[in-house]
């Protein structure tokens, strides 16, 4: 597996953004039974000014959000709540993923309201987001429960407790 990691935000070295990028997306291919060879994605580390301007040129949303992703490719199920076609590789044995941008100070603010580690926020919204990159969405809601069962399981399988509990 290849993540290209690009900190923007040097507050994301504290949290080494780029070996918990790895352990989320190792951890969902593991879940999904996607072999991690070939496949490539990439990390931005930002902070939330940068993440807003992202947000308001691709959802037209003018404001800071935790993550973002942008699939290589549309994986998503047609059926609500419909499982994904898992991705094959190409004639070059490569997958490519696609882009996730994760913002610095509304993980953190979100972790801290949530009485959570940062360190397991950020986790759980990068595995949100490789999810999105594999076409999980929680648009509607039988999509939403399918993503969230996903997120739950692999985050216990990392020893993280499930986030949606209250």
């Amino acid at each position: 597996m290849q993540i290209e990691v690009d900190i923007e935000d040097p507050r994301w070295e504290t949290l080494d953004l780029a070996a918990r990028s790895e352990v989320a997306a190792r951890a969902v291919l593991a879940d999904l039974g996607v072999a991690p060879e070939g496949v490539t994605l990439s990390v931005l580390g930002c902070d939330d000014a940068r993440i807003a301007e992202l947000n308001e040129e691709f959802r037209g949303k003018p404001t800071p959000t935790n993550v973002l992703s942008w699939p290589a490719e549309e994986r998503g199920a047609e059926a609500p709540g419909g499982v994904p076609e898992c991705p094959v590789a190409d004639v070059f044995g490569e997958i490519e993923l696609g882009d996730i941008a994760i913002a610095y100070e509304t993980c953190a603010r979100e972790a801290q309201e949530a009485g959570k580690s940062v360190h397991d926020h950020v986790t759980h919204l990068m595995v949100h987001g490789v999810l999105h990159l594999l076409g999980y969405d929680h648009i509607r809601d039988a999509d939403a429960q399918l993503m969230e069962s996903c997120e739950v399981r692999i985050l216990a399988a990392l020893g993280i407790s499930n986030p949606y509990e209250l």
